[in-house]
């Protein structure tokens, strides 16, 4: 929720339509200097980096919407969102990487903010660092497990958010499976949903959706950030200085920043930034070793990986992109399996020479994994296209059959993991697909253009 609403202000933010609009929002900001006195800094980057974090501010939500969208439990001083956002020193990208809350960090030597005792470096869990030294702090512990330098800083209180979304006029939300979730609430049949902003707090706080827990819900969270910035780029929010204007300062009600994120920071990046797109943005989350490092004192943590979590800031330190350049495809039928995940045979079922191998090639252009080496069904005669599937397989066949409309699906048990094709002289071509949770490269990132609805 807060990564939402956090990179949505920066968004607005940059998007603004003129001086005095971003000066007469920017004096209702709270100020914070999350940098003073700090010392032994990583060095300058090129690009900007922005840590927001959102922290818990359920105290100001009413009673009547804590029983509607079930945000039980008492407040806390401390964040349950942290995440790293990279704006490219081009202005064409940027690059939003989410921290696990409970990622084990080592907190540098500090003062509690709270009780005024002084502490030495000891290990805790990273939401832990705010409650113990505010700003200052998480900024110190990111820094030291990132090594990347935070040029500024945001504070979100998700009390915002559903009006936030209610100011856009709705985010729109595409499933290729029902979505419930018991404990929030959630339930979202199959299709495309425009969500209102008491529909959006349960779809992003879900994790009880699968079995993905946490890293469903961070991927969630991902895809609802890349369609609210596609609604808010492509809907005319950003030139319309009365929509603007009530966005944006509901955004502001509940943020802190450092203070030099100010007017002219806001206006140098909107005149940079021009034409951003879901396109322009791609998501991720710290590559994670171990889901369950226990430490005594603390319980159990999550552990980054070592190399390919380096490996990740090290990109971000060089300016470089994070998600698997892909070549511009149309648009797409939203599936459940991703087609880079299924095998296929196809095989010719009539007597048109060639048939097999087009289909073959229009497959394989769409994603799914051919042989490459067409066969012949021997009869020559079938009519209709029908897909030959293992029931254990069924979600493959499902994404398989979206693929090749019209056709057929057979059930063949011990088939394997193989599906096959039987092209018929119905044939007509090949639609494209793509999954819902996109095929994603080294570091799971992806472009907000490949979450958003087709």
């Amino acid at each position: 929720m807060r990564m939402v609403t956090g990179l949505s202000v920066l968004v607005l933010g940059i998007g603004g339509i003129g001086h005095a609009v971003v000066t007469s929002l920017e004096t209702g900001i709270e100020r914070v200097d999350p940098f003073r006195d700090m010392k032994n800094r990583p060095g300058e980057t090129n690009g900007t980096n922005i840590l927001v974090v959102g922290t818990d501010g359920r105290d100001r939500i009413t009673p009547e919407q804590k029983k509607k969208y079930r945000l039980g439990g008492a407040p806390c001083r401390c964040t349950d969102t942290v995440m790293l956002v990279h704006i490219s020193k081009d202005r064409h990208r940027a690059s939003v990487v989410s921290l696990p809350r409970d990622s084990y960090a080592e907190i540098p030597e500090h003062t509690d903010a709270t009780t005024g005792k002084h502490h030495k470096p000891h290990p805790v869990k990273l939401n832990a660092a705010y409650a113990e030294g505010g700003p200052a702090l998480t900024v110190r512990t990111v820094e030291h497990m990132t090594d990347v330098k935070i040029d500024h800083y945001l504070e979100i209180d998700f009390t915002s958010f559903m009006k936030t979304v209610d100011a856009v006029g709705g985010v729109e939300i595409c499933t290729a499976r029902p979505m419930k979730d018991s404990y929030t609430g959630l339930d979202l049949p199959v299709g495309t949903h425009k969500l209102n902003g008491g529909q959006a707090l349960q779809y992003v706080r879900s994790r009880h959706v699968d079995g993905a827990a946490d890293l469903g819900r961070m991927q969630r969270q991902q895809r609802f950030l890349a369609a609210l910035v596609h609604r808010m780029t492509s809907s005319g929010v950003l030139l319309n200085p009365v929509k603007f204007r009530t966005v944006t300062s509901t955004m502001l009600d509940s943020v802190r920043a450092d203070k030099g994120f100010g007017t002219e920071q806001m206006l140098a990046l909107r005149r940079a930034m021009r034409g951003f797109t879901a396109a322009s943005s791609e998501f991720t989350s710290v590559p994670v070793g171990d889901v369950s490092h226990p430490v005594k004192g603390v319980g159990s943590t999550v552990k980054w990986h070592p190399v390919k979590s380096k490996k990740l800031f090290q990109l971000l330190r060089d300016d470089k992109p994070l998600a698997p350049h892909r070549p511009k495809r149309p648009a797409a039928t939203l599936v459940d399996v991703s087609p880079q995940q299924i095998r296929v045979q196809v095989y010719n079922g009539t007597r048109v020479d060639g048939l097999g191998d087009r289909v073959d090639k229009a497959l394989r252009g769409t994603g799914f994994v051919t042989t490459r080496a067409p066969l012949n069904s021997g009869n020559g005669a079938v009519r209709r296209t029908y897909v030959t599937y293992d029931p254990r397989w069924d979600r493959s066949a499902k994404s398989l059959r979206a693929a090749l409309p019209g056709s057929e699906l057979r059930p063949v048990k011990n088939q394997g993991p193989t599906l096959k094709v039987m092209a018929g002289a119905d044939y007509k071509g090949v639609t494209p697909v793509r999954a819902e949770e996109p095929h994603r490269g080294e570091f799971g990132a992806v472009t907000g253009d490949q979450v958003v609805c087709p």
